[in-house]
Parts: C-alpha cells; structure tokens; sequence
C-alpha cells in the first residue's frame, strides 16, 4: 500500500514501509470472573487472552509491525509507546478505568489512539480524548478506516449499520501471546443470540440472527493452537452457543470430535441457554466433542420477573431438574442469577440461595440487575426518570446504575445475605457434593500438567493446611475419594475457585454494607417491609 506520510505528536512518520502498530487491552479489575485468587494456584496470570485485539490484528495490513500487550499479563512500558506509530485499544465496560488511563497516557506520549470494543459504543465513552472510533463489528469498520488512514483522511467515528459475515473473519493472531501465561485459550464460532432478554446488550451489538464461522475455520483456528503448544481448556466465547442446532450437530460438533481424535489435551467451554436441557443428542454431542462446562443464565426462579425481562426460554420450566438433566450429560452448568427486578416478591433472596444450593450450580454469579446502555432496559428506565449512572459492566460488584422498585438499602441488604449465605465454606463445599452426585464424569479429560499439579500442591496447603476451610475440604475429598473417585481433579478445582469467589464477595458483602450505611442482613425468613417494595408493569 502507498501511505502518505502523517504527522503525529512528536515528530514526523512515513509510513511509506511498515507501521508500528501496538495493540493494548486494559487491566480488568478484580471481578468474579477474573479468577485472580485462583490463577495464583497454577502460577497464571489471566484467564484468557483477547481474541478481539487478536483478531484485529489478524485484519490489519499484513506488512504492518504487530505488539500486544495485555495488561492483565505484563504492564505497559514507555518503550512499547515510543515504539508505537498507532495505539489500538479494545476494551469491555468494566475497563472503563485502565483504558481510559491507557488512552490518556498513549496521548500524552504523542501518538495517534484507535479505540473500539463494546465500551465506546456508548455516546458518552467518545468524550475520551482518542483519535479515532472504529465500532461495531471490525470485519465492517475497519477496512474503511485503513482506506482513509492512508489517505491522510480518517474521520474520527466510524459505525456500521449490518453485521459481518464471519466466514470472511481471519484466525486470530495467536503469535502475538505469550500462551504460557493464561489459563485457558478462546475461539469464536458464532455471533448473535435468537433470544432477547431486555438487559442483556448482545442483539443490540450483534443482532438476533445467528451467524457463524464454518467448521473449516474453527479447526484451522484450533490447529494454529495445537501447532503453537497449547493443550488446556479452550473458552468458546459464543453469547448462545447452540443458536443455531442444526450446524452444530450437523457440522461443528462431528468436525470437533473427528479432529480430537490422535490430539490429547483439549478441552472446550461455552455459553448457552437452558433450552439445551431438551435436546439429550446435542448434549452427547458436545460431550463427546470434548465440552464439560456451560455457562447459563438462569437470573431468577421466578415467573413474573422471568416475563418481566423477556426471559421467555426461561419461563415455564422446571429449572433444578433442567440443569440436573444437564449435568448428568457430563456438563457442568455455570449460572448467572440477578435480583433487583421491578416484580421480586420478599422473599426472593432466600428463593435464589435456596435454588443455587439444590442445583448444585457451584459457580453461581449473583449480581444486582443493570441496564447496559443500548438495552431495552435501559430505555424503560430512561423514560421512569430510574436511571442512576453509568453501568459498570461488572455484574457481581454489587452496583446497579437503576433506581430498585424496591429500594436500595432492601436490595443491597439482601444481596449481601446470599453472598454470605451461598459462598460460606460450609454450604459451598455442600453444594460441590450435591452437583458430584450427578455429575457424569466428562468424556474427554485433560491430563495432569505441570500447572496442575502446582495447583494441587497450592491446595493442599493453602486451603488444607491454613484456609479456615480446611475442615470442609479435607471431608470433600475424602467424600469425592469414597463415592466419586473420577470426579477429584473436578473436586480440587472446584475447591480452589471457591476461594476465589469466598475473598471476591466477602469484598462486595462489605461495599454493600457500607453504601448502606451498615444494618442488619435480611434474615433467611424475614419479610421485606411492604413499603419499600413496589411493583411496576
């Protein structure tokens, strides 16, 4: 490509030959998904990498110079800026701080900063002082932006209406990670989510119709991983990973499992909808295909607020017996549950506790409702006058940016009450028994690691020896050992992320009772009083 030549901060660059291009992704904050207590277990610094800056860069000039730095892994140095003609950085809501701190530091040292990701799609995030804005999905936006960048014309907000066809969306740029550092790795197979749930963000990013990579894709991307060593857990990051069934039994699923065969070391997790529990032929598939773990949002038990936020795949089901059928299909099933809808009845705090332990969800992620900007949410409680600020995008930090029907000190006490109750050693390490009993051990195992066994080794100290737990995990094992033998490298994980998730709430526990000026939790039996709780819609 003939670029001109562009004037930056501090000098004069051609870019006539190469462009220095640095690729940042922001530092995360503590959250529940970060696993830092736990990543200290097998000595790793994040959890995963990230693939949309990867994949960025897969869709940059192919004679353009490429540096990563994931802030979650290794800090930022004044060097990796000197070096750098532009500075690209990704970021998710709950980065708002880091990035913005990034972008203001990449100025100052006077070079030219590209922001996009799902953090900038909201109006008010474009006050920050980057260069440029290319939103939306890249495959659309960022061809565009290449154009005008060479010459010399960039604007400084570049949008699309349509969404991308991801048979055209390259491999990710594997080669800029160190993959030693993450715990698990991450691909994509499909964007989009048929569903419309009025708090979640997705089909307002991606749309409702579910698009998807083919299978040829995925296993290029997956032997580019294996060629580059890893063996470990690999995170589809899919928003409803069987959006679209039939390709998925049809043709992802065979090709996966077809493509483990002779290959030792993959495992794969993803998202889904609980609807998967109808369908046992796409539960065998994915087992067999190497998948053990799902996430799923179940949000609440209750019918009027599963209605109240469209939550319709939800609605009218037995949902203990729904994840129980998934488990015994060798998938573990994570969850996602919200309290603080307008129609939460008094006693859904102990509703919630009461769910979570008889399921035997052991990675249970309770968070205040919020309202992403772009949401329907977000637009109802606009119109109410209810909206409070900005959504910090983490959803079990104990925040919620909407005024509560009923009531905010009623809603943070009772939050704080099923932190206490559900993360407590004794009712967590109960339910890791209760999902053991049904877990069928998964058809594809990862073999022992050096990583692994450093971890077990950190167990058995840190948790057995001198954790105020210990007591509860040596029964655990003894109990795995006796009654589910198979199960105790599941038992030994499950017990280190507890101590991630005990630390993680006892911190928000105590955030929620200081912004509430302290008080009493709500008792497991205790009625709400009936005039903080009011009923909309």
């Amino acid at each position: 490509m003939d670029y001109s030549t562009r004037r930056r901060r501090g000098g004069t660059v051609s870019t006539g030959f190469l462009v220095n291009i640095l690729l940042v992704y922001p530092e995360f904050p503590d959250t529940f998904w970060s696993f830092r207590r736990a990543l200290k277990f097998a000595h790793k610094r994040a959890s995963l990498p990230p693939l949309g800056l990867l994949t960025v860069a897969a869709l940059l000039p192919g004679d353009w110079n490429k540096r990563l730095v994931d802030m979650n892994v290794r800090r930022l140095r004044d060097r990796d800026l000197a070096w750098a003609d532009l500075v690209f950085v990704g970021a998710m809501m709950v980065q708002r701080g880091s990035a913005r701190a990034v972008i203001a530091r990449a100025r100052a040292a006077g070079r030219t900063v590209v922001a996009g990701g799902p953090l900038f799609q909201d109006e008010a995030e474009r006050g920050v002082a980057a260069d440029h804005f290319v939103l939306n999905e890249a495959e659309l936006t960022l061809p565009p932006f290449l154009r005008d960048f060479a010459a010399g014309t960039a604007r400084r907000v570049y949008t699309a209406d349509g969404f991308a066809d991801l048979r055209t969306t390259p491999a990710p740029m594997w080669e800029l990670l160190d993959l030693s550092r993450y715990a698990g790795m991450s691909v994509q197979y499909s964007r989009g989510c048929p569903f419309n749930c009025d708090f979640c963000n997705v089909t307002a990013l991606l749309g409702r119709r579910v698009r998807r990579k083919t299978s040829a894709q995925v296993l290029h991307e997956m032997d580019r991983l294996y060629a580059r060593g890893w063996r470990g857990n690999v995170f589809v990051v899919d928003d409803n990973f069987i959006g679209n069934r039939r390709a998925l039994k049809r043709d992802l699923l065979p090709a996966l499992t077809a493509w483990r065969k002779g290959r030792t070391g993959f495992t794969f997790n993803t998202e889904t909808s609980i609807d998967l529990a109808d369908d046992p032929e796409l539960m065998d598939a994915m087992a067999a295909a190497g998948f053990d773990t799902v996430f799923v949002g179940i949000e609440t038990p209750d019918e009027e607020c599963l209605a109240e936020c469209s939550k319709t795949q939800n609605r009218n089901r037995d949902l203990v017996a729904d994840v129980k059928r998934i488990q015994r299909a060798g998938l573990q099933v994570q969850g996602g549950f919200i309290v603080g809808f307008d129609h939460d009845p008094p006693g859904i705090f102990q509703r919630q506790i009461d769910f979570i332990q008889r399921s035997g969800i052991v990675t249970a992620m309770v968070g205040l409702l919020q309202a992403p900007p772009g949401t329907r949410l977000y637009a109802r409680m606009a119109r109410e006058g209810r909206l409070r600020q900005a959504a910090s995008g983490d959803n079990a930090d104990g925040t919620t940016n909407i005024e509560p029907a009923m009531g905010l000190a009623t809603l943070k006490s009772g939050y704080r009450h099923i932190l206490r109750s559900i993360y407590a050693p004794k009712p967590y390490y109960r339910r890791i028994r209760t999902f053991l009993r049904e877990y069928r051990p998964p058809a594809v195992r990862l073999p022992f690691s050096g990583s692994r066994i450093v971890a077990l080794g950190h167990s058995l100290y840190r948790l057995g020896l001198i954790g105020r737990e210990r007591v509860h995990y040596w029964k655990l094992l003894l109990w795995t050992a006796l009654r589910r033998p198979r199960l105790l490298p599941e038992a030994v994980t499950l017990a280190i992320y507890g101590h991630h998730f005990r630390k993680l709430c006892e911190r928000t526990a105590g955030r929620c009772r200081a912004a509430t000026g302290g008080g009493r939790a709500v008792r497991s039996d205790a009625p709400l009083a009936s005039d903080t709780l009011t009923k909309t819609g």
